[in-house]
């Protein structure tokens, strides 16, 4: 299955909440899903009749949707670091988020080097974020900790990566990185716990689903 190229915006609407694919624009007014919270399409808004009650089935998969476009993944990929997170000890919906949050894009995100998941993949391709002093331009790269992640020297003042720093300074930083501004770098000092992981999922649900 391909990577999902439409409307950003569509993908929030469709699951109900904001997963903050747009950067600044999640944080405004002008945020689709503040303005109609209600699936996109003819049929997006209730009519008349009485809401179907959704099954269990239908619960299950809605919430790996939810998580599955909130980070960007195709479908294979997300039941591939799904299959990879079940090997690993512990709680196996835990492993699936601490996997996910320890992608390199994401954590170029969660550092604020950009606005958003998908913006930080664009960063890392293009070969402008450093992992301990090298070049990296996958992704999906698995940080651990003691890793130092930065934005390349001569990247630095991208109107786009200032910006994201602008923008990130807004909210509260998670535990688990420490960050640099002036320098955009930062490192992972730890594994992630759930507790300080930001995300509101039910991943027993993504678990339960693909245990099937």
């Amino acid at each position: 299955m391909s990577r999902y190229t439409g409307p950003s915006c569509r993908q929030c609407r469709r699951e109900g909440t904001k997963l903050f694919l747009k950067g600044a624009k999640c944080l405004t007014e002008k945020c689709p899903v503040e303005r109609r919270p209600y699936p996109a399409g003819q049929h997006g808004q209730a009519g008349g009749g009485r809401p179907r009650k959704a099954s269990e089935y239908a619960k299950q998969l809605r919430e790996k949707q939810k998580v599955k476009r909130m980070y960007g993944l195709t479908e294979r990929q997300f039941r591939n670091l799904f299959e990879s997170a079940t090997l690993q000890p512990g709680v196996k919906g835990t492993n699936l988020l601490i996997a996910l949050e320890t992608r390199l894009d994401n954590i170029v995100y969660r550092m604020g080097f950009a606005a958003s998941r998908k913006a930080a993949r664009q960063l890392i391709r293009h070969g402008h974020v450093e992992v301990n002093g090298g070049r990296v331009d996958i992704p999906s790269y698995h940080v651990t900790p003691g890793h130092e992640v930065r934005v390349a020297p001569a990247s630095r003042d991208f109107l786009a990566v200032r910006a994201a720093q602008e923008l990130a300074s807004r909210g509260q930083p998670v535990s688990w990185l420490t960050v640099d501004a002036d320098k955009a770098a930062g490192r992972v000092v730890e594994i992630p716990t759930r507790d300080a992981i930001p995300v509101n999922a039910q991943e027993q649900l993504i678990v339960e689903l693909y245990s099937k």
